[in-house]
Protein backbone atom coordinates (compact mmCIF):
# COMPACT_ATOMS: atom_id res chain seq x y z
CA UNK A 1 0.00 0.00 0.00
CA UNK A 2 1.54 3.28 -1.09
CA UNK A 3 0.61 5.86 1.54
CA UNK A 4 3.03 8.56 0.47
CA UNK A 5 4.54 8.37 3.96
CA UNK A 6 8.25 7.54 4.14
CA UNK A 7 8.87 3.95 5.28
CA UNK A 8 10.67 5.02 8.48
CA UNK A 9 7.78 7.29 9.48
CA UNK A 10 5.22 4.56 8.74
CA UNK A 11 7.25 2.11 10.85
CA UNK A 12 7.16 4.61 13.74
CA UNK A 13 3.39 4.94 13.35
CA UNK A 14 3.08 1.14 13.44
CA UNK A 15 5.48 0.63 16.37
CA UNK A 16 5.62 3.88 18.34
CA UNK A 17 7.39 2.22 21.30
CA UNK A 18 9.35 -0.23 19.15
CA UNK A 19 8.71 -3.90 18.48
CA UNK A 20 8.42 -6.42 21.29
CA UNK A 21 11.68 -8.27 21.86
CA UNK A 22 10.57 -11.90 21.73
CA UNK A 23 11.88 -13.84 24.70
CA UNK A 24 11.85 -10.86 27.10
CA UNK A 25 10.82 -12.15 30.51
CA UNK A 26 9.97 -10.54 33.83
CA UNK A 27 12.72 -12.38 35.72
CA UNK A 28 12.97 -10.68 39.09
CA UNK A 29 10.30 -10.17 41.75
CA UNK A 30 10.79 -6.42 41.35
CA UNK A 31 10.22 -6.55 37.60
CA UNK A 32 7.17 -8.79 37.99
CA UNK A 33 5.71 -6.35 40.53
CA UNK A 34 6.42 -3.41 38.22
CA UNK A 35 4.78 -5.20 35.27
CA UNK A 36 1.72 -6.10 37.33
CA UNK A 37 1.45 -2.45 38.42
CA UNK A 38 1.51 -1.40 34.75
CA UNK A 39 -1.23 -3.92 33.91
CA UNK A 40 -3.25 -2.65 36.87
CA UNK A 41 -2.97 0.99 35.81
CA UNK A 42 -3.56 0.43 32.09
CA UNK A 43 -7.40 0.65 32.11
CA UNK A 44 -7.20 4.08 33.77
CA UNK A 45 -4.58 5.28 31.29
CA UNK A 46 -6.59 3.97 28.35
CA UNK A 47 -9.77 5.66 29.56
CA UNK A 48 -7.82 8.91 30.03
CA UNK A 49 -6.35 8.71 26.50
CA UNK A 50 -9.85 8.23 25.08
CA UNK A 51 -11.48 10.97 27.15
CA UNK A 52 -13.28 13.52 25.00
CA UNK A 53 -12.84 11.72 21.67
CA UNK A 54 -15.98 11.92 19.56
CA UNK A 55 -17.28 9.29 17.14
CA UNK A 56 -15.45 10.81 14.17
CA UNK A 57 -12.17 10.66 16.10
CA UNK A 58 -12.89 7.13 17.35
CA UNK A 59 -13.45 6.12 13.73
CA UNK A 60 -10.12 7.61 12.62
CA UNK A 61 -7.34 5.11 11.84
CA UNK A 62 -4.29 5.59 14.05
CA UNK A 63 -2.15 5.24 10.89
CA UNK A 64 -2.76 4.78 7.16
CA UNK A 65 -4.04 1.24 6.64
CA UNK A 66 -4.43 0.75 10.39
CA UNK A 67 -7.39 0.11 12.62
CA UNK A 68 -9.56 2.89 13.94
CA UNK A 69 -9.28 3.87 17.59
CA UNK A 70 -12.65 2.16 18.10
CA UNK A 71 -11.28 -1.09 16.65
CA UNK A 72 -8.15 -0.76 18.81
CA UNK A 73 -10.20 -0.54 22.00
CA UNK A 74 -12.31 -3.56 21.07
CA UNK A 75 -9.12 -5.42 20.06
CA UNK A 76 -7.55 -4.70 23.45
CA UNK A 77 -10.60 -6.16 25.20
CA UNK A 78 -10.39 -9.28 23.01
CA UNK A 79 -6.62 -9.65 23.34
CA UNK A 80 -6.25 -9.01 27.05
CA UNK A 81 -9.15 -11.31 27.84
CA UNK A 82 -7.40 -14.01 25.81
CA UNK A 83 -4.20 -13.41 27.77
CA UNK A 84 -5.86 -13.83 31.16
CA UNK A 85 -7.44 -17.03 29.85
CA UNK A 86 -4.00 -18.27 28.72
CA UNK A 87 -2.57 -17.52 32.17
CA UNK A 88 -5.29 -19.61 33.79
CA UNK A 89 -4.73 -22.46 31.32
CA UNK A 90 -0.99 -22.46 32.01
CA UNK A 91 -1.57 -22.38 35.77
CA UNK A 92 -3.99 -25.32 35.71
CA UNK A 93 -2.70 -27.53 32.90
CA UNK A 94 0.70 -28.88 31.94
CA UNK A 95 1.94 -26.95 28.89
CA UNK A 96 -1.50 -26.38 27.34
CA UNK A 97 -1.74 -25.68 23.64
CA UNK A 98 -3.50 -22.34 23.30
CA UNK A 99 -5.97 -21.49 20.56
CA UNK A 100 -4.72 -18.57 18.49
CA UNK A 101 -7.30 -16.27 16.95
CA UNK A 102 -7.30 -14.12 13.84
CA UNK A 103 -7.24 -10.72 15.49
CA UNK A 104 -7.39 -8.79 12.20
CA UNK A 105 -10.58 -10.61 11.26
CA UNK A 106 -12.04 -10.11 14.74
CA UNK A 107 -11.41 -6.36 14.31
CA UNK A 108 -13.54 -6.39 11.16
CA UNK A 109 -16.66 -7.76 12.86
CA UNK A 110 -19.52 -5.30 13.17
CA UNK A 111 -19.16 -5.00 16.95
CA UNK A 112 -15.52 -3.88 16.67
CA UNK A 113 -16.30 -1.45 13.85
CA UNK A 114 -19.46 0.16 15.19
CA UNK A 115 -20.12 -0.31 18.92
CA UNK A 116 -19.41 2.33 21.50
CA UNK A 117 -16.13 1.70 23.29
CA UNK A 118 -17.62 1.74 26.80
CA UNK A 119 -18.55 -1.98 26.89
CA UNK A 120 -14.98 -2.92 25.95
CA UNK A 121 -13.57 -0.45 28.49
CA UNK A 122 -15.65 -2.23 31.12
CA UNK A 123 -14.33 -5.62 29.91
CA UNK A 124 -10.76 -4.31 30.06
CA UNK A 125 -11.25 -2.88 33.57
CA UNK A 126 -12.84 -6.07 34.86
CA UNK A 127 -10.37 -8.39 33.15
CA UNK A 128 -7.40 -6.41 34.39
CA UNK A 129 -8.75 -6.30 37.95
CA UNK A 130 -9.08 -10.10 38.00
CA UNK A 131 -5.78 -10.64 36.15
CA UNK A 132 -3.89 -8.45 38.64
CA UNK A 133 -5.29 -10.37 41.62
CA UNK A 134 -4.35 -13.62 39.90
CA UNK A 135 -0.79 -12.46 39.17
CA UNK A 136 -0.23 -11.02 42.63
CA UNK A 137 -1.10 -14.44 44.00
CA UNK A 138 1.38 -16.23 41.74
CA UNK A 139 4.78 -17.47 42.87
CA UNK A 140 8.03 -17.01 40.95
CA UNK A 141 7.69 -20.66 39.95
CA UNK A 142 4.20 -19.98 38.58
CA UNK A 143 5.63 -17.35 36.22
CA UNK A 144 7.90 -20.08 34.78
CA UNK A 145 4.87 -22.14 33.72
CA UNK A 146 4.32 -22.21 29.97
CA UNK A 147 1.74 -22.59 27.28
CA UNK A 148 2.48 -23.77 23.75
CA UNK A 149 1.73 -21.34 20.91
CA UNK A 150 1.05 -23.41 17.77
CA UNK A 151 1.58 -20.53 15.33
CA UNK A 152 4.97 -19.70 16.83
CA UNK A 153 5.76 -23.38 17.42
CA UNK A 154 7.24 -22.66 20.84
CA UNK A 155 6.52 -22.55 24.54
CA UNK A 156 5.89 -19.15 26.08
CA UNK A 157 6.37 -18.66 29.80
CA UNK A 158 3.96 -16.56 31.80
CA UNK A 159 6.91 -14.28 32.60
CA UNK A 160 7.27 -13.61 28.87
CA UNK A 161 3.51 -13.29 28.37
CA UNK A 162 3.44 -10.68 31.15
CA UNK A 163 6.15 -8.62 29.44
CA UNK A 164 4.36 -8.99 26.10
CA UNK A 165 1.15 -7.54 27.54
CA UNK A 166 3.00 -4.71 29.24
CA UNK A 167 4.40 -3.93 25.79
CA UNK A 168 0.99 -4.47 24.12
CA UNK A 169 -0.65 -2.04 26.53
CA UNK A 170 1.96 0.65 25.90
CA UNK A 171 1.97 -0.04 22.15
CA UNK A 172 -1.74 0.63 21.68
CA UNK A 173 -1.84 3.43 24.23
CA UNK A 174 0.88 5.18 22.19
CA UNK A 175 -1.18 4.69 19.00
CA UNK A 176 -4.08 6.54 20.59
CA UNK A 177 -1.95 9.25 22.20
CA UNK A 178 -0.05 9.87 18.95
CA UNK A 179 -3.30 10.16 17.00
CA UNK A 180 -4.67 12.60 19.58
CA UNK A 181 -1.56 14.72 19.13
CA UNK A 182 -1.94 14.68 15.34
CA UNK A 183 -5.65 15.53 15.55
CA UNK A 184 -4.94 18.42 17.93
CA UNK A 185 -2.41 19.90 15.51
CA UNK A 186 -4.78 19.81 12.52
Amino acid sequence: MNTGIPEAELELLKYPIGKFARGTKAETPERVASCVDIIEDFPRKLRSALHGLDDVQLDTPYRPGGWTVRQLVHHIADSHGQSMHRFKLALTEDKPVIKPYLEAKWAEHIDARTMPVEPSLQIISGSHARWVVLMRGMSAKDFQRVFFHPEQQREISLAEALELYVWHSGHHLAHIENLRTRLASE
